[in-house]
């Protein structure tokens, strides 16, 4: 079968759809977690946690962060995995990832190491669980070796290298500390197993159906990879190198274009090179460089308008004054009014979702 030739803005459009972007917004916060796979948790709340904006980008306003809460800690109609907000479907995948693929031979041979460790932690949320971790004792044998800020935090290094193997679950949180249980009591009884090859099958088809157009393979990026393998179908896209993977079933959609303001870890713009070479769009998170070299701002919100990324906002919450500061609007093309007016009525809503006034 040839690739399917697309032109840049079907690219863009079908990349913006997969994402839930594009108009009419959806309704239905689990079908968004859904469709998007993954919220990526991150503490950083300079206007607002990154999973809370990224739904409110496609809910709107009518989005109630306590709705996301509940549906993780109560409902269990999403989980919670280490750094993510999930469907429970996509869990047998995740954890055969990690739990059938060799691991890192210092994670290996520290695991193995403490093998005493993981039954001790087993044991005692048997027992007791739910438990935080600052109440589980360390009863390691080897520390965890690290220069950086997990040395010797061998309670937590332990229970997420448990997590992404299964063994066990974040069952709900208390401020940022999270709450671990055994998993029979978190997640879903009927989860089947699923062997390493059909996991990373299946997590390439849920990866493209959230991104709609993506490449095979590329450098190794932390975190949730943006590549898809063999998944989907073939695609050249003119002015790019290379071909791509594409959603066969976004493939001629009509497209109705909206005006969004974007999480910096949305995943829309998460694959830098792909952001550039389908939306020419250039982006850095720039909030741990120092002020001065700051192009953008600390924490600045892309601003996608129909099928263009145009710009950056630079704002912040004075949470004193209960105000949202916009210090700049960048603008990477020259805004029509038309443009202006869309961008000004989305900060207004984040404003008004925040509970805040605009202060410019």
């Amino acid at each position: 079968m040839a690739p399917h030739r697309l032109t840049k803005d079907e690219a863009r459009r079908i990349a913006i759809h997969a994402q839930a972007l594009d108009a009419p917004r959806p309704t239905d916060l689990v079908a968004v977690v859904e469709r998007l796979t993954i919220l990526q948790i991150d503490p950083t709340a300079a206007i607002a946690p990154s999973a809370d904006l990224v739904l409110w980008s496609r809910l709107g306003s009518t989005y109630d962060p306590t709705e996301l809460t509940r549906a993780v800690e109560s409902d269990r109609r999403l989980a919670e995995t280490v750094a993510y907000i999930r469907s429970p479907r996509d869990l047998p995948a995740v954890i055969a990832e990690v739990r059938d693929a060799p691991a890192h031979p210092t994670t290996e041979a520290w695991l193995r190491d403490n093998e005493p460790f993981r039954r001790d932690i087993l044991a005692l949320l048997e027992k007791s669980g739910p438990l935080l971790s600052r109440d589980i004792p360390d009863t390691s044998v080897v520390a965890w070796p690290s220069s950086g800020w997990t040395n010797n935090r061998n309670v937590t290094k332990m229970l997420e290298a448990m997590a992404l193997r299964g063994q066990v679950a974040i069952s709900g949180r208390k401020g940022r500390q999270r709450y671990w249980d055994l998993p029979e009591r978190v997640y879903p009884a009927d989860l089947p197993v699923v062997d390493l090859d059909t996991a990373v099958r299946l997590r390439n088809e849920r990866r493209l159906a959230a991104l709609g157009i993506a490449r095979a393979t590329g450098p190794q990026l932390p975190g949730e990879p943006p590549y898809v393998g063999d998944a989907g179908e073939e695609a050249v896209v003119e002015g790019t190198p290379g071909t791509w993977r594409v959603h066969p079933a976004y493939l001629g959609l009509p497209f109705e274009g909206r005006t969004a303001l974007l999480s910096p870890f949305d995943r829309l713009i998460h694959d830098r090179v792909r952001s550039e070479q389908l939306f020419g769009f250039e982006y850095i998170l720039e909030m741990y460089k120092p002020r001065d070299k700051r192009r953008w701002g600390y924490f600045a919100l892309p601003v996608l308008h129909g099928d263009q990324l145009v710009g950056k906002l630079d704002a912040t919450v004075d949470r004193r004054a209960n105000t949202l500061v916009v210090n700049a609007v960048h603008e990477d093309v020259r805004f029509t009014a038309t443009m202006t007016a869309a961008v000004r009525a989305e900060i207004a809503d984040l404003a008004a979702w925040l509970g805040a006034e605009v202060a410019q």
